[in-house]
Order: C-alpha cells, then structure tokens, then sequence
C-alpha cells in the first residue's frame, strides 16, 4: 500500500521540481559580469644610471590613457586655449605587475589651439597620494569640427557638454544665452578673439572634443619615477 502510494507522489514531485527550475531560470539568465577595463602594461623597463635599485623611467613614445570626467564631450572655439585636468583611466604597470601609474591619478594641463584642430598638453602628473610629477606629454591633434545654426543642432551639441568661454561666446550669438545655461562653461583664453567670429554671422564652427577616446597622451620625453611612487 505503501508503495502505491509512493508512485502516486513521484510525478508530482517531478513536476513540482520542474515548475520551480522554470520559475529561477529566468533570473539566472539575466546575470551577468562586467570585465574591468585591463591594465595598460609597459614592457621595458629603464633603469635610472645614477640609481637604478630605486628609480625606473618611462621612455618617449609610451602612450598614457586619459579622459576628461566632467562631461562627455568638451566644446571649445578653434582659437581657444582651456585649462583641463584629465584623470588617468587605466593602470599603467611593469610586465611584472609593478604599478606605475595608477588608474584615477590626474593630469592637469590645458587645450591649445594646434595645427587645424586643438591638442591638450600636459604639464604635471598627480598621483592618488598627492605626490606630483612634471609631465611632458600630449594627446594627438583633434580636428572634429561641428557647424552651428540656430535651431539645427545647437542644444544636442551643447547639452551636458564641458564649454569652454570663447565656444560660449560664438554658441550664445548664434543660438541665444538661454541655451548655454544646458552646458558648464569652462574659463580660458579666447573668448575675446571669438567674439569677432560671430559679428554679423549666422552660423560658425567649433571644435568637439570627446572626453573619453580623443585625449590619449604621448610622453615627448622620457618620466622617471622613484620607488616610493608606487
């Protein structure tokens, strides 16, 4: 009797084990791992000759990945020269793991005018203890160019966008001063000559620099560090 009783419940156990398998596999699938942007890893290593237990040099050419936190997109004239401090957004070790560069150090420096475009140029690096480095570096020239019109594309661009004084001052002819107020106004040189760029016009470029791929840094010359760095 027992056992008649046993094969009764055996198919509702097996459905009922079904039923709750159907019932979490949804939220399993929706799982899932985000990968941490990996380590930027230098290779060569340079001893520093007049102390090479303590010092190791980056050498010309290494590239240093950076990015700008305080908008998506900065906006500047093409005669504009910009204060900026750029936060280092991956990690540059050794081969051997050694840190060299911390991932949210910064680097301050400002963006030019160069050649047909903009390029920012770095003066100094600031490692998360506060420990700061004279830095010669740069990032390539930027040379994407936005036309502005009134009422064709003048609050996408400048929405959430970082603006520097002199773009301020061509944005707000052509599409009026309440518009601006959608983007934060970054101070600089310029904003005087760009005034002219707009007398008596409709329409003018500026310079669209995005904060996260357009300002990878190049040393122009070799960066010693000390083993306190890191």
């Amino acid at each position: 009797m027992l056992l008649h009783h046993r094969s009764h419940l055996l198919p509702i156990l097996v459905t009922s084990v079904s039923l709750l398998t159907s019932a979490i596999a949804p939220f399993t699938l929706t799982l899932q791992t985000v990968a941490a942007p990996a380590p930027v890893t230098v290779a060569q290593l340079f001893p520093n000759s007049s102390s090479p237990a303590r010092n190791v040099t980056l050498p010309r050419g290494t590239r240093i990945p950076t990015r700008y936190d305080g908008a998506e997109k900065i906006v500047i004239a093409p005669d504009e020269t910009v204060p900026l401090t750029l936060t280092v957004s991956r990690t540059l070790r050794l081969s051997n793991g050694t840190i060299l560069i911390p991932a949210g150090s910064q680097v301050s420096g400002r963006v030019q005018p160069a050649g047909d475009g903009a390029q920012f140029v770095a003066d100094t690096l600031i490692l998360p203890d506060g420990t700061r480095s004279a830095l010669n570096a740069r990032s390539d020239v930027i040379n994407t160019r936005q036309e502005v019109q009134p009422g064709v594309n003048g609050d996408a661009l400048i929405k959430g966008s970082a603006i520097g004084a002199g773009a301020a001052t061509i944005l707000s002819g052509i599409l009026g001063n309440r518009r601006i107020t959608l983007g934060r106004i970054l101070l600089g040189a310029g904003a005087g000559a760009a005034g002219g760029l707009i007398f008596g016009k409709r329409k003018a470029e500026v310079i669209v620099i995005d904060s996260n791929s357009d300002l990878v840094l190049t040393l122009d010359s070799s960066l010693t560090f000390s083993r306190s760095y890191y």
